[in-house]
């Protein structure tokens, strides 16, 4: 099936171009989404089961925690209620550092991505650590059960906690707020951090899970004598994932997609295997697959903590789970730009018939434009739009315009948006051959109205 994508993306074809990007952020799309799922039916990242920690003791080490958030930010208020518990368990075994992520405008004005309320929160929970360092965890974990009313109930929040409300409003009030922002936005912007919640645990990135859980296991990792909450923690499931990818493809780097993983299974043991080597080349011909990289489970995925929530991405393959990512790199297919005869049919690169017809083998043609587009697509359409510019501005451009379908073979034809596509497609393809020089103006009569095709084709004829 034909399918169209936004602006950056690309089409999928039946057959792999290993020169071209593989389709990684659909790998990343995926997990990302699975995490979300996860955060709203778990309510933060809880996929584990609850754990009873014992009071800190016996340790004077410390690690350091450094949260970069937004106080309106769903996410950034998931790990400040998952690290709670961790907090009051550890005591001042944990350093932990809360950062807001916003602009600093000059003049003390500030912008920040959830509007002026989330500037004001991230102001009013700073003052809330500052003048009370050891309760301002209590008035935030307040705020967040309602986050879209911050700023509007830290009072509330802060007398139900006994925090030094008339220390908070001073400040929160005046120009010491406004300081304490900025200074905020000066470590943030030392650590590039943009995204909510950015996590740095004893000064390196923290790509691990969100649970209480993972956060204590984490922190306690850290130490070289753990105190004594950190005994008896329970371990994680080992997970086993084999990947399976060819070093030849510089655009089929998983590390990301790894990272994001650990999120679910924090006991993930990786192996990774290539294309080139005989076990790799092994595996690959035992589980016919056509495409790398392969994320290949185990059965022990069925034991993680997160299975039930990665389970719908997961395809059999053989003895394996694989996780469906869009993986489109075909190793056995020759590689266009790389000298070498990949596929051993004595045709290097764009001698290679598969190659011919890619883009990289094409010669180019000085003033010449091929648009390929579907007549309902909204992307196509926008493509279209910004045509009557273009040529106005750069004359003697030799442009055609092609449509995108499928033949079935009996004379007939089928397009992703369905038969009035297929329709609109034939009567801008017949206006373009009898009537090249109104045919644009025709296109762009239909814009508009991309969607009613078969209503207004005739008054734009017309």
């Amino acid at each position: 099936m034909t399918k169209h994508t936004s602006p950056t993306g690309h089409h999928t074809k039946k057959r792999s171009k290993p020169y071209e990007k593989i389709t990684y952020w659909k790998a990343l799309t995926v997990i990302f989404t699975v995490l979300f799922i996860i955060s709203v039916a778990t309510q933060g990242f809880r996929v584990f089961p609850e754990y009873s920690f014992p009071k800190s003791s016996t340790s004077s080490e410390t690690v350091k925690l450094d949260f970069y958030v937004m106080s309106q930010c769903p996410y950034g208020t998931e790990v400040e209620d998952a690290i709670a518990p961790v907090m009051e368990k550890l005591g001042d075994n944990l350093d932990l550092n809360l950062y807001f992520i916003a602009n600093d405008n000059g003049n003390g004005q500030f912008s920040s991505l959830h509007g002026q309320p989330e500037v004001l929160g991230n102001i009013v929970q700073l003052c809330a650590i500052k003048h009370n360092p050891d309760k301002y965890m209590d008035m935030i974990l307040c705020q967040n059960k309602d986050a879209r009313s911050i700023p509007g109930n830290w009072e509330e929040c802060s007398n139900q906690n006994n925090l030094n409300t008339e220390k908070i409003k001073e400040c929160y009030e005046g120009d010491e707020g406004k300081a304490l922002l900025s200074e905020s936005i000066i470590q943030t912007n030392k650590v590039s951090a943009t995204g909510s919640p950015t996590i740095y645990l004893n000064d390196e990135r923290y790509s691990g899970g969100r649970t209480t859980i993972d956060f204590m296991r984490s922190v306690c990792n850290e130490f070289e004598k753990a105190p004594s909450a950190c005994e008896n923690m329970p371990k994680s499931k080992e997970v086993t994932l084999t990947i399976l990818n060819d070093k030849r493809c510089e655009e089929c780097d998983v590390a990301g997609v790894i990272s994001s993983l650990k999120g679910l299974f924090p006991g993930l043991k990786t192996t990774i295997l290539d294309y080139s080597s005989s076990e790799g080349k092994q595996l690959y011909n035992t589980l016919n697959i056509q495409y790398l990289p392969a994320l290949l489970f185990d059965d022990s995925v069925k034991e993680g903590e997160g299975y039930s929530n990665l389970q719908r991405y997961l395809q059999p393959t053989g003895d394996y789970l694989t996780l469906m990512m869009g993986s489109e790199f075909d190793p056995t297919a020759e590689i266009c730009d790389n000298n070498i005869d990949d596929d051993n049919n004595n045709k290097i690169d764009c001698d290679d018939p598969y190659c011919q017809s890619q883009l990289v083998c094409r010669n180019e043609l000085p003033q010449k434009l091929d648009l390929f587009v579907m007549s309902q697509c909204p992307y196509g359409v926008k493509a279209e739009s910004a045509l009557q510019e273009f040529l106005a501005n750069f004359e003697g451009v030799d442009f055609t315009l092609h449509f995108i379908a499928n033949d079935n073979g009996d004379n007939t034809f089928s397009s992703l948006h369905g038969q009035p596509e297929v329709d609109g497609n034939m009567r801008q393809a017949c206006i373009e051959k009898y009537y090249p020089n109104k045919f644009l103006d025709y296109v762009y009569c239909q814009i508009d109205n991309y969607k009613n095709l078969d209503s207004t084709w005739e008054s734009c004829a017309s």
